[in-house]
């Protein structure tokens, strides 16, 4: 946990029809302060949306040669890069390196997040995925988080449903390659 991070914890019911996963999770998400809650919301965004066996949080804003958020398998190899926000093209290009795959959730505009990519050498960047939501999704799911949270996150036909702390919210899960 890094000093001066204020924890959160989410109680999670995840049904995610579209990758037949359907999980109870219970988090706690260490928030650096300069971490917005806007970057919180997506980081268990993509924790969900991406969950599989091996799944982690890194250490977070302090740890510049990990991911947000990662995946390993039994033997420790990474499988799977997460970042999330507008990470830089070197980021992405390490990331794709180093794990089978790779995608990029975030709460920004992500045409504005893509631009500065373009012309960059990314490894493997045609299999790279960034995720988005409706405008204003993330801000309002941000603006309903408590220090305990309780959510229900439901994913059918790339359309998520959201229930945080008593606060319905639905978004369609946007998808565009890195090129």
């Amino acid at each position: 946990m890094a000093a001066g991070a204020t924890m959160y914890s989410y109680a999670i019911t995840l049904a995610d029809v579209d990758r037949g996963v359907y999980e109870d999770l219970s988090l706690r998400v260490a928030r650096h302060p300069s971490e917005t809650d806007a970057f919180m919301v997506t980081r268990v965004l993509a924790y969900c949306l991406e969950y599989d066996e091996g799944i982690a949080f890194s250490e977070g804003i302090a740890a510049t040669d990990q991911p947000a958020v990662f995946a390993r398998d039994l033997t420790g190899a990474l499988t799977a890069w997460i970042e999330v926000g507008a990470p830089d093209a070197a980021r992405l290009h390490s990331g794709s390196m180093q794990a089978a795959r790779v995608a990029v959730y975030t709460h920004r505009d992500p045409a504005k997040v893509a631009a500065p990519w373009a012309g960059q050498r990314v490894h493997r960047a045609s299999e790279i995925s960034l995720f988005s939501f409706d405008p204003g999704f993330v801000e309002a799911a941000a603006a309903v988080i408590e220090r305990r949270n309780t959510m229900t996150l439901s994913v059918t036909e790339r359309r998520l449903y959201l229930e945080v702390n008593r606060v319905t919210l639905e978004s369609e899960i946007r998808e565009r390659g890195l090129v």
